[in-house]
């Protein structure tokens, strides 16, 4: 069982940095800088977002059932998401690139959309490893 959550662990750092990169490339070849803000960035790093948030609900909770992480997931990005509306992560996004990255800037419809795309894949590709190991 130790072995198997180091592996699932371990599955969980190489996804959320494959999804970061990912999405930091994304900025870099098509906007060039991590403030662009074109529909392909947005979107693209909002779903790459909960794909990391994922990686991170299974890094955490390695014997978590994929429906279980990907609703954790879900709801911190929609919480933070609805915290925007708040405007505190508007004011942290002005200290820090790293507040901007975590918390965002300002509320959007598309995110609250995006994020279910950027998890369920996940979830997906968990309930498929797990069918095949058995």
């Amino acid at each position: 069982m130790l072995e198997t959550n180091r592996s699932i662990r371990i599955a969980a750092v190489v996804t959320g940095v494959v999804a970061l990169a990912i999405a930091f490339g994304v900025r870099a070849v098509f906007g060039g800088a991590l403030y662009s803000n074109g529909a392909l960035q947005q979107n693209t790093g909002t779903a790459l977002y909960a794909s990391a948030v994922y990686a991170a609900v299974v890094f955490v909770a390695p014997r978590c059932a994929p429906f279980a992480a990907g609703a954790m997931a879900l709801a911190w990005c929609w919480g933070v998401e609805a915290f925007q509306l708040t405007g505190v992560p508007h004011e942290l996004s002005k200290y820090h690139i790293m507040l901007r990255l975590i918390f965002g800037d300002a509320f959007d419809w598309l995110d609250v959309l995006w994020y279910p795309a950027g998890i369920l894949p996940l979830v997906l590709v968990e309930l498929f490893a797990k069918v095949r190991s058995r």
